[in-house]
This record gives C-alpha cells, structure tokens and sequence, in this order.
C-alpha cells in the first residue's frame, strides 16, 4: 500500500484515477504515523487539512454509468472509503478493509459468507453477541453448526477431530471475552492448513486492538474489530471492520472473499453513515497514544489487585505471573514490542502492557462482586469497553447473559468482574479501587476488611461480621 494523494475533482478518497503527487510505502512508516496520514490526506480542492464529511447520498453522473467513483451511499461513499485506507494502513499485514455499521453487522456478514449448512469451530469463551449468533440467529435461518472447543488448553488432536468436512470457519478471541483466555494463533492456523476442508481462520482483534497485536503476520485469514471500542475510542460510535490480507494463495482466495462480504453489506446495508466513519478515522489518530495509556494502567491496576485481600484472583495476560505471560510476549505486534522495548524497567517490575482489560474474582464470589461495583466512582458501571473513560462489569448479568448459566459457571463468567482501564490518572483509579475493596464485606465467609494507615504501610485486618 502507498500513501498517496490524487487529484479527482475534490474526491480524494474517491476511487477514480488521478495523478499521484507523493508516494512512500506505508510500511516504513511507523504506527502512528500511518494512523494520522493514510487515508486522511488534504483535500486537493479546498486544502482542508481534515477530510470533510460527505453527507450526499447520491452522486452526479456525467454520462450513463460514467462517474467519478461513487453512485449511492449505501454502495460506496468516501468517509467509509477514507476509514478503510486508515484501517489497512494500521492492520499491519492488510490489503483490504471493509467497515460496517456495527461489530455485529461484521459477524453477521462473515458467517453469511460461509453459505447454508457449515461448520464453525469457535473458541468456547467467546463474546456473548457472538455466542448468540451463532446458536440461535445462523443456526436457525443457515443451518449452521457451531462447535465450541477450548483452544487454550486442547491438545491439537482434539483441535483436528473437532474439524469437520464442512468446517468452514475457525473462529479465535485472544484474548477471549471476558475470561481473557489466550490462544496460540499461528498453532490454529497450523492445524487448519493441515485440516482436510482448510477452513479459514479468522481473529477478533478488539481487544488488544491493531496497536497490540497484528494477527495477520500470525497467519489469520480475517482480523475482525468492534470500532466501537478502541479504534474509535471515545464511546461515541457504532461500527464494526472485517480486514483481510492482500495476496491470495492457491487455496485463500482473499480477493474473492472481499468482493461477496462487499456485496452482502450492499445487499441488506450494513454501512456506517459517513458522520460515524469520520469519527471512527479522527479516533484511529490517537490509537496508539491510547493505547500505550490503556496499556500501562492496566498493568498497574492488575498489580494493585492482587495485592488486595478482598481479590481472589486476577487475570491479566501482561502480569509476569500468569500462566501464558510468554505466549503473551510473543504475540505483541511489532510496533507494540518496540514501545515496550524503549520503557524503563520501572515500567515492568510486574510485566508488560497488554490491552486495556482487567478481569478478577472476590473471594466473596458473585454476591461480592455485585455489590462492590455501584461503590466505584471513576470506573462506570456500564458495558461496552475501549473508550478513554474507565469501565466495570458483571458479565453473567450484563454482556453475557445470553449464555446459559451452566456454560457461564463452566467457562468462568460467574462472579467474574471485568474492568475496562480507561486513560486517567493511573493512581486516581487504583484509589477508587481501594476505596470500593477497602471495607467491602465479604458475604460468603462473613468477614470485612477493615484498613488501618500507618504513615506509607496499608494493614488490611479480616473482623468478624
């Protein structure tokens, strides 16, 4: 991909030819830069520094099918086009993006894709609207048979046995929502070219977001994105992204892909509207300012945590004591592990930064967990995750809970908290962490923690309720 800037009569992201003025490749150019240039070039006609928004739904023909790139919105407009230059600029490995209206418009469209009567092979502990989806929406209107298998811990056997001849689709979270499960991404794609129906392999990329991962250097078939959370970041937009890589291979035919999920979106009109797209691409700008901030408190905040009495247990994958800490280290995107390379090691007593997401359990369980997030002021209660402001959550009771309870106990869900650690002051959010644990009464075991300060030193004392 180049950064260019073309002369089309005031549609610089427009499809139609024109003389190019400037051209580098994107990939010498760092992830910021990428972000904030591609995509988002002066406008030729006026010099408006930032791309305008263009609301008109329908576009003047000179002649019968002659035109400069664009006929109707809904098929093509050029803030959507300007976003997914952006997109591919920052996916590292990408050749196309494709931007709809929600993160569930893109789910939809991809199993749509597939055809009636396939297979898909998911990760267990996967995104509620996901799960619901596939189970009730694709089985029900498709056929679509969906297996759940855990892709952490299974062993590639049982991976293998799990594919199936019509096995079209292996669907990976890593991490997973909100267990934040890791998986081996180039292990899964290993073993679906050796699968005999070579089903594709496709990554929910959300949660670590193109600055901290690039599954398509790891061998991905499709990287898919809530927008809404951190490409956007700002909690003021709804969008989704389905990002492929440019070169098809003998058995990946990437270009063909592309152009069905294009014709589906235009087919039942899962488009952004261009005011959305525009915001989308000015949050894309900060991306990675953001998510270095979201990175380094999240690991502060998980270091809090477990120190804390109250917490049982906390699950952050950039904590030098989790289990799959190394898998977690080898799967930062190339850009990630050069801003972790360049900080202090003050900076990574604990570990390193690894996305936003924070999950944990009370050791007073679920009834502790309920009670301990209307106490907590900075982190709102509310779903959703990645904007610059911090967020808690009950899963089991709110972005999960169209899992069956016995799945949600099996897989983990229930009691679990899971935080969204915006960009503020890092220790103004540890506080307000404090202030909610420090007191909160354990229900279960019939114990409240009451603090004592002395001069810098916390004793934390269990009394009887």
């Amino acid at each position: 991909m180049t950064i260019s800037v073309f002369t089309t009569n005031g549609h610089t992201n427009g499809h139609a030819k024109g003389v190019k003025r400037h051209s580098k490749r994107s990939s010498e150019l760092g992830f910021s830069t990428r972000a904030i240039h591609v995509g988002s070039e002066p406008d030729p006609a006026t010099g408006a520094v930032i791309p305008p928004i263009s609301l008109s739904t329908t576009y003047k023909q000179d002649e019968v099918g002659v035109h400069k790139g664009y006929e109707y919105s809904r098929s093509g407009n050029p803030n959507r086009d300007a976003l997914e230059r952006t997109l591919v600029g920052l996916e590292a490995g990408a050749g196309h993006a494709i931007a709809f209206a929600s993160g569930s418009a893109t789910t939809a469209t991809v199993l749509q894709s597939l055809g009636p009567n396939a297979h898909v092979l998911s990760v267990n502990d996967v995104y509620g609207g996901t799960f619901r989806y596939l189970t009730r929406v694709a089985k029900e209107t498709m056929g679509t048979e969906s297996t759940f298998v855990d892709l952490e811990n299974a062993t590639d056997d049982e991976i293998l046995g799990a594919i199936k001849e019509n096995t079209k689709l292996i669907w990976i979270e890593s991490p997973t929502n909100p267990t934040l499960r890791l998986i081996d991404i180039p292990r899964i794609v290993g073993l679906a070219h050796r699968a005999p129906s070579k089903p594709l392999v496709l990554v929910d990329n959300t949660f670590l977001s193109p600055f901290y991962a690039s599954p398509l250097l790891q061998g991905a078939d499709i990287v898919i994105h809530s927008l809404t959370k951190y490409v956007n970041g700002h909690s003021d937009v709804v969008m989704g992204a389905a990002i492929l890589p440019s070169l098809s291979t003998p058995d990946r035919d990437y270009e063909g892909l592309v152009q069905k999920l294009r014709f589906l979106q235009n087919a039942h009109g899962a488009v952004p509207s261009p005011f959305d797209s525009w915001l989308a691409q000015r949050g894309a700008k900060t991306l990675a300012v953001r998510m270095k901030a979201h990175g380094l408190n999240a690991l502060r905040i998980a270091s809090f945590l477990t120190s804390h009495p109250a917490v049982e247990h906390v699950i952050y994958p950039g904590l030098a004591s989790h289990p799959l800490h190394a898998l977690a280290r080898t799967s930062l995107s190339p850009h990630a592990e050069q801003f972790i390379s360049n900080l202090p090691p003050s900076s990574l007593a604990h570990g390193i930064p690894y996305g936003g997401m924070v999950s944990f359990r009370l050791r007073g369980g679920a009834r502790s967990a309920e009670a301990l997030l209307p106490k907590l002021n900075l982190f709102t209660l509310a779903e959703s995750l990645g904007g610059v402001e911090s967020l808690a959550e009950l899963p089991a009771r709110m972005t999960h809970a169209s899992i069956p309870a016995a799945e949600r106990e099996a897989l983990g869900i229930e009691g679990l908290v899971r935080l969204s650690c915006g960009i503020e002051e890092v220790e103004d959010l540890v506080d307000d962490l404090r202030a909610a644990l420090d007191g909160l009464e354990d229900e279960d075991s019939g114990y409240t923690y009451t603090v004592i300060v002395s001069g810098s030193i916390r004793w934390y004392i269990a009394l009887e309720a």
